[in-house]
């Protein structure tokens, strides 16, 4: 289905705007208009936690001036909550170091003290914490054992205030990015830049800058590179960038492709079975409210799909599906489960359809059953949920056939599983959250970490850094689905926070720069970010089996991995689990599946691979050898590929 090329944006005088997020500006200015003070939310069990009232702020009832080129382009409702946010920010003062280092200090002793009751065997521990050069607000694991972390230069170091340059056109609209490698320890040794391209972006400045990729959507490449589409362009709220870039975890090197075809801020994206990565959603580069229904695809499908890391993706082009997404909200849920379609969840409950990118064509789903589903948003129109997790569950060899929504909502503390095309409601959490990160773990079990009241609200008012404890507390599932809380990590963390399986198994948790900005030990410093470890009980119950070499570690569908280890007699499953990158709580990455244990001799065993890239998209997972208690060893990485991989890339290479 073709689409006129969509008019260029108005220009717009900046100098009155104030750099927010759409999302940002939004939910704060929702909450300053209306009457009285912020409560605090307390959960049971933090008396002594909650922080006092915030203060009613005079932006929600003084007399506002209107930005006459806001008000042409978002009109006059929108452009009032924005100038009520301007009026409120500027009324917020600075931010002293005394109160981040003595935050940070309130916050150490009070994990401390809420963890001693906690055993490890059974919880789990929260353990390392230090400071990282970056905020994290997108974070992916390498195929490497390396993790990318990166977001935006900030504009602003006032946590009471907006710190990304969402709304700024020019130079100071720029991204950053790190690499982590946990070899090398904690320490400043074990962070490397990797500055983006350079781009002079379309918007009449004529300022060359690192790219501005944040609030971009990502996934794997077959070849285990990660392509990034989307980013920020500047102005109006939020405007969308046609930024198509690849991250090369061989060389740590980014590559730039072709632009797509429409700006993209807040897409997301999902590599399906064929290889390709398909991008859906986003605002387009007439900025915030204009989210575009048109579906991308990378590579092209004139270009093969690259699975030798030899193969640099440079230059390459996108190409559009003739099936439209019409998501009404950005960020959607997408998943490619067994059967090779890719599954589209949307936040509004009528936004959920199944792609089938070989037929370009969508079929929609029955409406998600949440529980609020009934009542108006926020805003008095119609209610969505916010940013919160979803997860494919494990479903043994054949790869996962359901998918569990939960999150995003912190009035409903239910789990809502999609299988077969019908929906039901699932044991519930402890308690309602957004912003909360659910990662699968070796053993098949989920992992709840980090969460808010809402965006940039952690319990006591939207730009409040206080947050109640409950938000810190991470929830636990197991193999039968119940759910239980566990320890409290040192930070409160939720928009923008972030967590992934590291390949020893622990846990890596990071991002939310406005609270890393309240908790920073010295705010002059290069380290804009924090990195804590949560290791999970399976590393606290005794030993751990112990995966040696593994001989073919590039294997087809089907076909047999054979690996050593020295403890034969204690392995019972062999799992592969994908690496993954996030951001917003989306990650489209995340899947588990059992792998069959063929035959068995002295210190070797003969695995059988998946039957098939429906089971589990072409690229790198890594496999882990389990006892019977659940306990994973240390992972070795397998690099999935059907037969005829290898003339492909040599296609991809001329």
């Amino acid at each position: 289905m073709s689409r006129r090329n969509p008019p260029p944006p108005p220009r717009r005088k900046l100098a009155t705007v104030l750099s927010l997020s759409a999302a940002t500006a939004m939910a704060a200015s929702m909450a300053l208009t209306s009457a009285g003070p912020v409560r605090a939310h307390t959960g049971p069990g933090e008396e002594g936690d909650a922080f006092p009232y915030a203060p009613a702020s005079r932006a929600a009832t003084a007399q506002v001036t209107l930005d006459k080129d806001e008000a042409a382009t978002l009109g006059e409702e929108h452009a009032e909550e924005h100038a009520r946010t301007r009026m409120a920010l500027a009324d917020v003062g600075e931010y002293p170091q005394t109160t981040r280092t003595e935050r940070l200090k309130a916050l150490t002793a009070s994990q401390a003290k809420h963890n001693a009751s906690f055993d490890a065997a059974e919880f789990g521990r929260f353990r390392e914490y230090f400071q990282s050069p970056d905020f994290a607000a997108h974070i992916a694991l390498l195929p490497t054992g390396k993790v990318l972390l990166f977001s935006f230069e900030r504009i602003q170091d006032n946590p009471q205030k907006e710190p990304a340059p969402t709304d700024t056109i020019g130079k100071e609209n720029a991204g950053r990015a790190w690499i982590w490698d946990p070899a090398k320890g904690t320490g400043a040794g074990a962070f490397t830049e990797k500055k983006p391209p350079v781009i002079d972006m379309p918007d009449g400045k004529n300022e060359p800058r690192p790219a501005p990729f944040f609030c971009a959507g990502h996934s794997f490449l077959p070849n285990g590179m990660l392509g990034v589409f989307g980013g920020n362009l500047g102005g109006n709220g939020g405007s969308g960038a046609k930024l198509s870039l690849v991250f090369d975890p061989w060389t740590e090197q980014w590559y730039l492709n072709q632009d797509m075809a429409v700006g993209r801020w807040y897409p997301t994206v999902v590599t399906g079975a064929d290889g390709r990565q398909v991008i859906m959603s986003g605002q387009s580069e007439l900025g915030w409210g204009t989210p575009t229904p048109l579906v991308e695809r990378f590579p092209a499908a004139n270009h093969p799909v690259p699975f030798d890391k030899a193969v640099k993706p440079i230059g390459w082009a996108v190409d559009r599906l003739r099936t439209e997404a019409p998501f009404k909200w950005d960020y959607p849920h997408l998943f490619s489960l067994r059967d090779g379609k890719i599954y589209g969840l949307g936040r509004s409950v009528d936004q959920q359809w199944i792609f089938d990118t070989a037929a370009d064509t969508r079929t929609d789903l029955p409406n998600r059953p949440d529980i609020n589903k009934h009542k108006p948003g926020p805003d008095g129109g119609e209610w969505r949920r916010n940013y919160g997790s979803a997860v494919p569950l494990p479903a043994g060899f054949r790869g996962p056939d359901s998918v569990l929504v939960l999150g995003g909502d912190r009035d409903d503390p239910n789990t809502y599983r999609l299988a077969g095309g019908k929906w039901n409601t699932e044991k519930p959490r402890a308690l309602g959250r957004t912003q909360d990160d659910t990662l699968l773990l070796p053993n098949g079990n989920l992992l709840t970490v980090n969460g808010a009241f809402d965006i940039r609200d952690y319990g006591n008012g939207p730009y409040n850094p206080n947050a109640d404890l409950k938000y810190r507390q991470v929830e636990l599932r197991d193999e039968n689905g119940d759910w239980k809380l566990g320890p409290v990590q040192r930070l409160p963390r939720g928009y923008h926070s972030n967590a992934v399986v590291l390949p020893d198994g622990r846990v890596m948790v990071t991002g939310d720069e406005l609270q890393q900005l309240a908790n920073d030990p010295d705010i002059t410093d290069n380290n804009y970010g924090s990195i804590e470890i949560y290791e999970p009980a399976y590393l606290h119950q005794g030993s751990r089996p112990s995966l040696g070499l593994i001989f073919n570690p590039s294997v087809g569908y089907n076909d047999k991995i054979t690996v050593s280890t020295s403890t034969p007699g204690e392995v019972t499953r062999a799992v592969l689990l994908a690496p993954t990158t996030a951001t917003h709580s989306v990650n489209t990455s995340q899947r588990h599946l059992e792998l069959r244990i063929k035959s068995r001799g002295g210190n070797f065993l003969e695995l059988q691979a998946p039957p098939s890239a429906a089971a589990a998209p072409p690229g790198y997972y890594m496999l882990f050898l389990l006892n019977e208690e659940g306990a994973p060893s240390t992972a070795g990485w397998v690099q999935l590929k059907p037969t005829g991989a290898a003339s492909a890339d040599v296609k991809a290479r001329d």
